[in-house]
């Protein structure tokens, strides 16, 4: 039989070894963002029924668990507050004293050498579990971009790493970078969730910061059918001065990935979402995945897209099977 030159392909699939050797993309620990929920006034960690594994914390054990997390070797975490002091403008979050600032200093003070970043926006502190001021049934672009400026100048004050706004604001970039660098915080980067859809994945996010909100938000997150607008998103915030992009969510939305890696050299981060993560483990659970396998598969997924950080819930798990593949 006459051997013909597509046979190449398989010479270098034949052993673990020469696959590992042509790997093309790499999964590393320091790729990787744990998101972490802290709840008001608790003692004991919740669990979260629609996201097995995930739980709140409660202020008093967040410093032990981040310490735990960085003996294993875990880099960065996002951290989430769960408020029990809300109003109608989430005014707390710019408070020295209310959760957002004393969690921070907490996860600091337990981890200097972690990095903490923030997620800034104000839908975990609103009583209508909108991501800003409501003015005429809407939220108030503008209103919302001076009341952030106040949040994020907090969060720099209580010594966070990285600002990461979420809300989707017209113009939230050039805001926050404004602010930051009028009260001395040049050297504080934005990570920008530049490119976040109204998407039906987020459902157990609102188990996991108790909102009780209703409707949607479908009047600033994105249209999920515009891909080129999602494209414009991510370079506007470049340049308004974003230092990170990121797209949310994630395997829905992965030729999106790709648009904007092909558009920006900026680093790109990419949050494998609440919807996503849960539904990997019901399946799991249900016996007709492996669980391992498809987790590792989906990472690997965002690497190739573009992707140079991933924000996910799965990222202690992770960290375990690295380290068991290295061995």
């Amino acid at each position: 039989m006459t051997v013909t030159p597509d046979f190449r392909f398989r010479r270098l699939r034949r052993t673990r070894v020469l696959r590992q050797l042509v790997r093309q993309h790499h999964l590393r620990v320091e790729d990787l963002i744990l998101p972490v929920f802290i709840e008001e006034g608790i003692q004991e960690p919740v669990d979260i029924p629609s996201m097995p594994g995930v739980k709140r914390f409660p202020e008093t054990q967040l410093g032990g668990e981040l310490r735990r997390l960085w003996k294993l070797g875990l880099k960065a975490v996002i951290l989430f507050g769960v408020s029990q002091n809300k109003d109608d403008c989430g005014s707390d979050t710019w408070n020295d004293d209310g959760l957002m600032a004393r969690c921070i200093r907490i996860a600091k003070a337990a981890t200097p050498n972690m990095l903490v970043i923030s997620d800034n926006c104000f839908c975990e502190y609103t009583s209508h579990g909108h991501c800003g001021v409501i003015g005429d049934h809407d939220v108030d672009n503008d209103r919302t971009l001076e009341n952030l400026q106040a949040q994020v100048v907090t969060a720099a004050r209580a010594g966070v790493d990285m600002i990461a706004p979420s809300g989707m604001m017209d113009g939230m970039i050039a805001a926050i970078r404004e602010a930051l660098d009028a009260d001395g915080f040049t050297h504080i980067p934005i990570m920008s969730y530049s490119t976040k859809f109204a998407s039906a994945f987020y459902g157990p996010f609102r188990d996991a910061v108790d909102s009780n909100f209703k409707g949607t938000r479908d009047t600033y997150q994105m249209d999920p059918a515009n891909g080129r607008e999602a494209l414009a998103e991510s370079l506007q915030d470049e340049g308004e001065g974003a230092d990170i992009l990121m797209v949310k969510p994630g395997l829905a939305y992965l030729d999106v990935i790709r648009e904007i890696r092909d558009s920006s050299n900026q680093p790109l981060a990419v949050y494998h979402v609440s919807g996503e993560y849960a539904m990997i483990k019901a399946a799991a659970a249900a016996g007709v995945i492996d669980e391992k396998a498809v987790v590792m598969e989906s990472m690997i997924a965002f690497k190739r897209a573009g992707c140079d950080l991933i924000l996910t819930y799965y990222a202690e798990d992770i960290i375990g099977w690295l380290n068991e593949q290295n061995r």
